[in-house]
């Protein structure tokens, strides 16, 4: 009897679990068959179920600053972005922030430029003096100041040149000369974007050294060589005069190189990793952001922008809402900030639409 019962018992349960499974099995068809349409009805509902977000929280705006008085040159490759004398930076910058935007790049254009890039990091030289006038005017805006001797070398490029090659150790010196001088200036980060071996642990040496300890580096960690950076060159005037950047830029082919060279960074004491260019490379900045538990930012280049732009001028695209995708996809892949030429414009349709 038993036996009997501890049958039924047994045939119960299972009757029990198979019953629950067919219906389990219909709650799981329905939802396979579900008809996703019905959380696309309207802009209310899309709104609600949107999963990513540019804010102009995220978007750092980079400006070229020029020796002189009252100057506002467009550059012919990016249109609507221009070089700014001091005075006129300082005008931009209040705009901004009236907009929205918290933080500049900051990219020096010297009057003078020798072999070794002494302009980048001389006593008051543009950089120095443009941060220090941003910090008057303009306290609340968030200045990154770029570091690299490209633009201030008069052979184009980004370290001290050695037997036609660019020499690592003599470059550093004079990299951490420069951030110094930006710190001190009132630069709240530094982004040394030579991509020289152990420039990193170098700068940050050196500007705690030089009581600079609040100071933060920004490293273009992920920095390729690419054909995307052609309208900065003009802007900057800052072309290679020989040869290129590939002994020391990175192949657009490496991926793990990219990991590598982050990692690395991050070690030195890089509090944020840059990976330029934006578009072409999100797979490495989805890579580096499900990899390291530092912020990661995109730089979508020169290159990005100038396309949209042309393609725009030629009616082939609705140019706003194609930077506004392009941004998008950037912050998709994990970007937690964004370097973009669309800064201000983007912070301007946010405004009108509001």
């Amino acid at each position: 009897m038993k036996k009997v019962c501890i049958l039924l018992q047994i045939s119960y349960d299972f009757g029990i679990l198979l019953s629950g499974k067919k219906k389990n099995d219909k709650i799981k068809k329905r939802r396979d068959t579900m008809d996703y349409r019905r959380l696309r009805k309207n802009e209310a509902i899309r709104n609600y179920v949107r999963e990513t977000r540019v804010c102009l929280e995220d978007l750092i705006y980079p400006l070229f600053v020029v020796e002189g008085k009252n100057k506002k040159e467009e550059i012919s490759a990016m249109p609507n972005n221009y070089r700014f004398s001091i005075d006129k930076l300082i005008e931009e910058a209040k705009e901004l922030v009236e907009l929205g935007i918290q933080g500049v790049l900051l990219f020096g254009i010297p009057e003078k430029k020798d072999e070794n890039g002494t302009s980048a990091y001389c006593k008051e030289n543009i950089i120095e003096k443009a941060i220090y006038a941003l910090k008057q005017n303009v306290p609340q805006l968030y200045v990154i100041a770029d570091v690299c001797l490209c633009e201030y070398t008069s052979h184009g490029h980004c370290g001290v040149i050695c037997e036609n090659e660019v020499d690592n150790e003599k470059t550093l010196p004079l990299l951490a000369k420069a951030a110094v001088s930006y710190a001190k200036a009132g630069a709240d980060c530094v982004a040394p974007s030579d991509m020289m071996d152990n420039r990193v642990a170098y700068i940050r040496k050196a500007l705690d050294k030089n009581d600079c300890q609040t100071t933060a580096i920004m490293a273009y960690s992920a920095k390729y060589c690419s054909a995307f950076y052609g309208p900065f060159r003009e802007a900057a005037n800052s072309a290679p005069q020989f040869g290129d950047r590939k002994s020391y830029q990175m192949d657009p082919a490496n991926r793990k190189e990219a990991l590598k060279e982050v990692e690395k960074d991050i070690a030195e004491g890089a509090d944020i990793v840059i990976i330029k260019p934006g578009l072409p490379y999100l797979d490495i900045l989805w890579q580096v952001k499900e990899r390291v538990n530092v912020p990661v930012c995109a730089y979508q280049v020169s290159g990005e922008y100038a396309m949209i732009k042309a393609a725009e001028k030629m009616n082939w695209i609705d140019g706003k809402k194609v930077a506004a995708e392009s941004l998008i996809s950037l912050k998709r892949a994990g970007a937690d900030m964004i370097i973009t030429y669309f800064a201000k414009s983007f912070a301007e349709e946010k405004k009108k639409n509001c």
